[in-house]
């Protein structure tokens, strides 16, 4: 017999909004994590973006906080991107918009009046960054002492943007006796290690094995010579396939402003560039222009690889492969959400297909490899960037052996691998 979000007791005004936010049964992570926060365990979930993590420890906490209370925080949401942080708040307001509890989301990037003034008014709910809840906090726009639930979602992408100081900060100044939640798409070594300092006996929950891609996304790679061919096979794929709504990652803010001028000229309207040096209303904007499909294309490096729920993505295109594996997992969660099918199209040059192999090792499985189209016109790798790739396949087989001994020493000067 399936689980049903009867089964959870809630009260009348989450159910209210469940049924408002068509939610019929609940989702594997879902069945699994409610019961246990509800129980009031420290939870360890190890869930991709996409599976319904965030209403699994929402949901079971707003019916613990219930009504409105004092003027502080009870319960504080850490995440590590001011894109997340936002879509966390919208998820929260959403499914307490029946009750009486007030939300707040603290994230940089934008001033910090709007902010105080809200807090002003008290807070139930938080969800932050780790620097801007620090920084409103020793300037004493709220008090940390009746925090009794703290999340940390999507925790080991806040190891890789070195959130870890910042986190003991705030371990610090909130309440040691309080409920722990920590949510992760991988359960690395270093996740366990930070775990360790703060959970209790915590109940490890892991809805599908770790690093496994998203079952409903289609994957395949083609091999591509050089930067320019990457461009034409782009621009044959984007006019040739059905892409209602695409997101192409690059690994650097240059490469997505070129990338994006590149395909402005035709697609004129249709296409928006997100990176970090974006300011935050630009990438709000863009976000949400995307998401309401008023554009169809989305050209982004890593920024919005995690978490952003955007369901109705049809394709993920990696321009560039990412140098991370576990990226490579983040992104393709973009596609495929909602138990709808997906596609996730790799471009690979030579010095790439190592990274390809790195992550074929993660995910346990072989991405096919497709021959490029005949239409799609095969340009010449230049002088510059040949060396480059040379470069980088150098420098991966010196970290495969360390002995090695390539034909590109380390010099001034040389050659970087990256835009060509």
């Amino acid at each position: 017999m399936s689980a049903s979000f009867e089964d959870f007791n809630f009260n009348k005004q989450l159910y209210s909004a469940i049924a408002d936010a068509a939610y019929e049964t609940p989702t594997p992570v879902q069945e699994k994590v409610i019961p246990s926060i509800m129980a009031g365990h420290d939870v360890i979930g190890i869930a991709q973006t996409g599976t319904g993590k965030t209403a699994a420890y929402l949901l079971p906490t707003l019916m613990k906080v219930k009504y409105l209370q004092g003027m502080n925080p009870r319960v504080l949401v850490l995440a590590p991107t001011r894109e997340l942080c936002i879509q966390i708040a919208e998820h929260a307001v959403n499914l307490g918009k029946y009750t009486d509890l007030r939300f707040i989301a603290l994230y940089g990037g934008t001033g910090t009046k709007a902010q105080i003034q809200a807090l002003e008014k008290g807070s139930d709910v938080m969800i932050a960054t780790p620097g801007r809840f620090m920084d409103l906090y020793l300037a004493g726009h709220f008090h940390a002492k009746e925090i009794r639930t703290l999340i940390i979602d999507e925790a080991d992408k806040m190891l890789d943007m070195g959130f870890v100081p910042q986190i003991r900060k705030i371990l610090e100044v909130i309440p040691r006796k309080r409920q722990n939640l920590l949510f992760s798409a991988t359960f690395s070594a270093r996740v366990e290690k930070l775990t360790a300092e703060f959970l209790e006996f915590p109940m490890k929950i892991e809805v599908s094995p770790q690093a496994t891609p998203v079952e409903t996304v289609s994957q395949q790679v083609y091999p591509v010579p050089n930067y320019a061919t990457k461009i034409n096979l782009l621009d044959y794929i984007l006019e040739t396939e059905k892409l209602e709504k695409v997101i192409i990652f690059v690994r650097t803010k240059k490469v997505a402003n070129e990338l994006y001028n590149n395909l402005n000229k035709k697609h004129k309207g249709k296409i928006k560039v997100i990176h970090g040096n974006k300011d935050q209303n630009t990438r709000i904007n863009a976000v949400e222009s995307f998401k309401n499909s008023e554009t169809s294309i989305l050209v982004a490096t890593d920024v919005v690889a995690r978490g952003i729920d955007i369901s109705d993505v049809s394709h993920v295109i990696n321009f560039e492969i990412p140098v991370v594996p576990e990226d490579y997992i983040h992104r393709i969660g973009r596609t495929g959400r909602a138990l709808k099918s997906g596609t996730s199209i790799s471009f690979c040059n030579e010095a790439e297909k190592f990274l390809i192999a790195k992550i074929e090792e993660l995910i346990k499985m072989k991405i096919p490899y497709l021959d490029l189209p005949l239409d799609v016109d095969k340009e010449k790798t230049s002088f510059t960037e040949s060396q480059g790739m040379k470069l980088e396949i150098d420098n991966q087989k010196k970290r495969l052996d360390p002995t090695f001994k390539g034909g590109f020493h380390d010099k001034k000067g040389r050659v970087k691998y990256g835009k060509y």
